[in-house]
């Protein structure tokens, strides 16, 4: 397959030790040949284009690592998504003349069941398990993907937690990092194109020892492969948008499990919030 080529190098990477059956090189062809095609259509076109038959296309993605072929073609259409500009992303997604508001609550409620067969739940409270128990905890997001992850950092610090915010790279993140140790959590929500910072994050903090959760769109790319929990979760929006629905929803549970696992300090830490709400004048009657 050509080197010049992110997907063919990526399918090379997962492809078996014993290598591939001739019908499933005829499948991976077919991927590389139409890849907008591979990103969207029925089982059963690509097992015509390729000669074989449904089955044997999910046994290709299952020799990938993967359960079967929604789950592959999930990862191939944020791939795919990932190699187009802004503009190009537009072509793919006109947006509808009307009904636009609908037509994204759309696109997000098949983002959301998608969601509940990509992560695996013991996947998630594994997570969870990790930020209740840790020393400190410091999320990542850069861009529109800081807001999920500025949601995390607000209302887990509201609960009492020790977690801070950094959306910035270089200098700021660095210095973010500097003491994150063996005791602590570091969480890099980071969705569509890889960001070289966020990467080089992940990386520095797992060779430290640091826990690392990822919330990402792709179960096998370089972020998932540097963190302890991966947490995948659809991101194609409409329009030129990359969707944080699904990503937001997660952090909700996993805010959720941050507060079951110690009710008590939460409820207190509330309280606490409550009050200084009261004297500060927060909120108008």
């Amino acid at each position: 397959m050509s080197a010049a080529d992110p997907l063919a190098d990526w399918l090379d990477d997962l492809e078996p030790a014993k290598g591939h059956t001739p019908s499933h090189r005829r499948v991976a062809r077919v991927l590389l040949d139409h890849q907008q095609l591979a990103s969207y259509s029925e089982i059963a076109e690509i097992a015509q284009r390729a000669e074989v038959n449904a089955s044997t296309v999910v046994r290709f993605a299952q020799a990938l690592g993967f359960r079967g072929w929604p789950e592959l073609q999930q990862e191939l259409r944020m791939r795919y998504l990932a190699t187009l500009s802004s503009e190009e992303t537009l072509r793919e997604h006109p947006p509808a003349a009307s009904g636009a508001v609908h037509a994204s609550l759309q696109r997000d409620v098949a983002n959301l069941g998608r969601a509940l067969e990509s992560i695996d739940p013991a996947e998630g409270d594994a997570a969870i398990a990790a930020l209740a128990s840790a020393g400190r905890i410091l999320v990542v997001g850069m861009g529109s993907f800081g807001a999920p992850a500025s949601i995390l950092a607000h209302l887990g610090s509201v609960m009492g937690y020790p977690i801070s915010f950094e959306g910035r790279g270089g200098a700021h993140l660095a210095a973010a990092m500097t003491t994150l140790g063996a005791d602590d959590v570091l969480v890099v929500v980071s969705l569509w194109r890889p960001m070289r910072d966020v990467l080089a994050a992940a990386a520095a903090a797992r060779a430290a020892g640091t826990t690392v959760v990822a919330i990402t769109d792709m179960r096998r790319g370089r972020l998932a492969a540097a963190a302890d929990h991966a947490l995948v979760v659809p991101s194609e929006g409409v329009s030129f948008l990359q969707s944080t629905t699904a990503t937001t929803s997660v952090v909700y549970g996993l805010l959720s499990g941050m507060e079951a696992a110690h009710p008590e300090r939460s409820r207190a830490a509330l309280r606490r919030t409550q009050e200084l709400w009261q004297q500060l004048g927060t909120f108008t009657d």
